[in-house]
């Protein structure tokens, strides 16, 4: 805990069996109460590792629900725990744990209600191996994102986050996609909720045992986040209503 607020972490995994343990151990236990796991019906032993490293709250679904289904499993199991603060952290051991510390107090301190680790910030994404085209990619997306949303972000697709409890229980988060574009509609209806949004400097790492989407997911991906982006702008700007935005 932090000034008496409850912090919990949540893995949202898929076949994480080979980075899991190192992710997990570096976790710092001096302010996280607990920790979630959530298996998207891995084909490895995501669950079976989960369980011998002492996971209390891990949690396997029976059929394949995809990323923003995970993610939604993950926050629900959070706040069923009264957490306070919610840090979403990828068992794949791209993103640093180390970073916990500095996510956590600038919602504790009340200073944000939600907080991104940004691997474009610095040059953390091309040097830890970010592939070119994502990165072109991830400043295109994210410059038209800025100017349709009012925002100045510097990535919109980090899955590096911490949110307040009052953050997520004030958005609704369970009619968003299953699918990657749910990071963005969640970032969306928070700016709409007209939450500012904190970025720390966050090192990425991309390897072989690191998630990422192929090529053709990718694209998909990109298309989902403009309609997102001219869905906020429509809602926002010209009044055209929107679901991703009603309660």
């Amino acid at each position: 805990m932090i000034d008496g607020k409850k912090i919990i972490v949540v893995l949202p995994a898929y076949n994480a069996e080979k980075t899991l343990e190192k992710t997990y151990n570096e976790i710092p236990f001096d302010i996280v109460d607990d920790v979630v796991l959530v298996d998207d019906l891995s084909t490895d032993k995501t669950s079976f590792l989960g369980k011998e490293l002492g996971i209390k709250h891990i949690i396997r679904h029976t059929k394949n629900k995809g990323y923003g289904g995970n993610q939604k499993s993950c926050y629900n199991k959070a706040l069923d725990l009264e957490a306070d603060i919610v840090i979403m952290l990828h068992p794949d051991y791209q993103y640093t744990p180390k970073l916990l510390h500095s996510m956590s107090y600038l919602i504790a301190n009340d200073v944000y209600d939600v907080v991104l680790g940004s691997r474009i910030l610095g040059k953390g994404a091309l040097k830890g191996g970010m592939p070119l085209y994502k990165y072109v990619a991830n400043r295109i997306l994210t410059l038209l994102q800025n100017i349709l949303m009012n925002q100045k972000l510097s990535e919109y697709h980090t899955g590096y986050r911490a949110f307040s409890k009052k953050a997520l229980e004030n958005i609704n988060f369970e009619i968003n996609s299953n699918d990657f574009v749910f990071d963005n509609q969640m970032l969306a209806q928070l700016c709409f909720e007209g939450y500012e949004i904190a970025e720390i400097t966050c090192p990425t790492k991309y390897f072989e045992e690191a998630s990422s989407i192929n090529f053709g997911r990718s694209v998909t991906y990109g298309l989902g986040v403009l309609k997102t982006s001219f869905q906020y702008f429509g809602n926002k700007t010209l009044g055209i209503s929107s679901y991703l935005f009603k309660k």
